[in-house]
């Protein structure tokens, strides 16, 4: 609606303006008075709360946690708000408590030392780092001590930084206000909230699950299940009264943050985004799809926990069990066997086992022992259609009218999230009694009786459904970074920047154009790229580099391989029979330990807006690296340490890497900065000489 008042005024103006130069003059007098206030925020009532702060993390994640601990050790003001009432994502409201870590970054504790002292924590907690005795990490506990533990950590970093923490749980951000200056510039003035709290006389929070909820909560008016507040988050910093310039033409008064698991502020304030797979191309060679594919991203998973029993438990067959039992399998031969997957994510060990044999199959059971789901092929829903998937695009919120103004929900769709919770409740009794495996046949799964499913608001996902109170998100929006050097489509890191495929398999060949293979290994000729593109060398005797893309702006690190979960070819995903998507698998595999550039941080066009977490500039492929714990935590560092550096300086981030390749004195001052508070910016030995990294698998 605004950009269609915005042409309606254009078309006027030039009625009223004349010809084109004059046009463009009288437009820019014009736009003087037009700039203030593309979007409006306008609720229904006024707030009843106006809150102010340096910066607004949206998002209470691991990144979000991360932004607001590096902007509390540096004295400012945060306000963080949260869908859910826990802190951490992964680690606590999405129930995925075990830490994904690779064994030499592990064993070199190179992480950021928010992370670190996260791990401290831990091991404080429960006297040792791995409660669970789990196998799948060297780190496995309770998500409910996730949350108090972090949060402790967060209290501990403003009291040592003099900073600010403004805690909004239970709370969603509905509108934004965003103003344009006369040179273009766009900033967030402003952004509207609401907070809900249970009615009188009706259940606590998180008695049901979140698809019973999520639409109410994104409803401004008071409902039978919510009371709401409505707030109005603002800059702490209000400009001089003398100051008369528009808000798109000086320094941030304040940052904004998007931590969301979806990325639902790039969402609503409408900037350029992907969603889904990305069309095959010379930086994205193992794409699934020659064309892009907005509804197929990963699976997403409502974790639960399950304890065991000394004797067997009654369990009621869910009423939707049917409908699911075809879809779940332990997937693989070597994979098919209870204490396995029992043990794979066991965050509580109520007999701690000092020596553990070498093989999981033959861990220990004890009664007590809880142990966290998490399986591709159990509680994963992996939708992958426009009928189904969870995600809406962009024509998808256009559609269900959620980018007109007071018309955001949250950008999801909630038939797809209640698919999911049956999902989940399906898989744990198949745990327990099933006997069917749809990947490999009759005979193989048996049932295990000794269990009971945890749920009560003192279970240790802290719902009375005992489903996580949020799912575990492993992809959403992705932005588009700002075209600039080398990226004259705007700044997104690929696959071919951090895997290790044999881009040689005649898969490549067979699969590219020739000018596009040949630019593939022209892209990857490191050191050589130049004599490669000038020389125009046999392509069967092309040089690569074995490392990773070094980025002269990068302000963290991270490792892990491309790990991909993918959405299913049919809809919906339990359909009897159904496979992945064909190919998706393809872009899975190693990858070399890699960084993260400023410029994946920095969406188009509003100025004082940040990303962190899973939403930053990734492709598909890339971003099914870039996902995990501790590359949250270092995203959100890296957002935070930024939005207080820029606030400092006064500077726009977009300003510390618009002159690259060139020197950028200010974006080193950055990252000098970012070094010595121990957030790293490159692993050990980086260097465009050394394509040594075989210890790094």
């Amino acid at each position: 609606m605004q950009r269609q008042v915005q042409r309606f005024l254009q078309r006027s103006v030039q009625g009223l303006c004349g010809g084109k130069s004059a046009f463009s003059l009288c437009l820019s007098l014009i736009s003087i008075g037009l700039a203030t206030s593309i979007s409006e925020a306008t609720p229904p009532r006024p707030p009843e709360k106006e809150e102010s702060c340096e910066i607004l993390v949206v998002g209470g994640g691991l990144a979000g946690a991360a932004t607001a601990y590096e902007a509390l050790l540096a004295g400012r003001t945060v306000c963080m708000s949260e869908i859910t009432d826990w802190v951490g994502g992964q680690i606590s409201s999405q129930g995925t408590s075990a830490l994904d870590e690779r064994p030499t970054q592990r064993r070199l504790l190179f992480y950021p030392r928010g992370y670190l002292e996260f791990r401290s924590l831990i091991k404080e907690e429960y006297n040792r780092l791995n409660p669970g005795q789990c196998w799948v990490s060297e780190s496995c506990f309770l998500p409910e001590d996730g949350h108090q533990l972090l949060f402790e950590e967060l209290q501990k970093a403003a009291k040592k930084g003099k900073g600010t923490l403004k805690w909004y749980p239970n709370t969603v951000i509905k509108e934004l206000e965003i103003a344009r200056g006369s040179n273009g510039g766009e900033q967030i003035q402003s952004a509207i909230a609401i907070q809900h709290q249970p009615a009188p006389g009706t259940p606590p929070l998180n008695t049901e699950p979140l698809s019973q909820t999520i639409e109410d909560a994104y409803r401004y008016q008071d409902s039978p299940r919510f009371e709401k507040t409505i707030i109005r988050f603002v800059p702490l910093r209000q400009p001089e009264a003398t100051d008369t310039s528009s808000p798109g033409d000086r320094p941030a008064d304040w940052y904004v943050v998007d931590a969301t698991e979806t990325g639902e502020i790039i969402a609503l304030a409408d900037v350029p985004y992907r969603l889904g797979i990305d069309p095959r191309s010379p930086f994205e060679p193992s794409s699934s799809s020659t064309t892009n594919d907005p509804y197929c991203t990963q699976g997403f998973t409502y974790t639960f926990a399950m304890q065991a029993t000394e004797d067997p438990q009654p369990h009621v067959k869910p009423p939707f069990y049917d409908r699911y039992a075809p879809y779940y399998s332990y997937e693989l031969e070597r994979l098919a066997n209870f204490t396995l997957v029992y043990t794979y994510r066991r965050i509580w060990s109520a007999k701690y086992e000092k020596n553990l044999p070498s093989n999981p199959r033959e861990y220990p059971i004890h009664p007590g022992d809880i142990s966290m789901q998490n399986w591709t092929w159990g509680n994963d829903y992996r939708p992958g259609n426009p009928e189904d998937n969870l995600i809406y695009t962009r024509q998808q919120l256009i559609e269900t009218g959620q980018l007109e103004p007071g018309g955001w929900m949250g950008g999801l769709r909630t038939a797809t999230l209640q698919a999911g919770e049956e999902h989940a409740k399906g898989f744990f009794y198949w745990l327990v009694r099933g006997t069917t495996d749809s990947q490999l046949g009759e005979g193989v799964k048996q049932p295990h009786p000794n269990h009971r499913y945890l749920s009560g608001l003192d279970s240790p996902m802290g719902t009375a459904h005992g489903l996580s109170k949020y799912p575990y998100m492993r992809e959403g929006r992705r932005i588009i970074g700002r075209p600039g050097w080398g990226h004259p489509d705007g700044f997104t890191v690929w696959e071919i920047d951090i895997s290790r495929a044999d881009y040689s398999e005649d898969f490549y060949r067979l699969n590219l154009l020739p000018e596009e293979y040949r630019r593939l290994w022209e892209s990857l000729g490191g050191l050589e790229t130049v004599e490669i593109i000038r020389e125009k060398p046999d392509l069967d005797n092309m040089p690569r580099r074995s490392r990773s893309t070094i980025y002269p702006d990068s302000v963290g690190i991270a490792h892990y391989a491309i790990d991909f979960h993918p959405c299913m070819t049919l809809s919906p995903p339990e359909t009897p029979g159904n496979t992945e998507r064909e190919g998706e698998r393809r872009g899975a595999g190693t990858a070399y330990p890699f960084q993260i550039p400023l410029r994946a941080l920095i969406p188009q066009r509003i100025d004082n807006l940040l990303v962190a977490g899973k939403s930053i500039a990734t492709s598909h492929i890339a971003a099914a690296a870039y996902r995990v714990h501790s590359f949250e935590w270092s995203a959100g560092a890296a957002a935070g340490t930024t939005a207080a550096f820029a606030l400092e300086k006064g500077l726009l981030p977009y300003q510390l890497v618009d002159d690259l390749p060139q020197r950028e004195p200010a974006l080193e001052l950055l990252q000098k900065r970012l070094v010595q508070n121990g957030n790293p910016i490159s692993f050990p030995n980086t260097s465009i000489f050394n394509n040594s990294w075989e210890d790094w698998k």
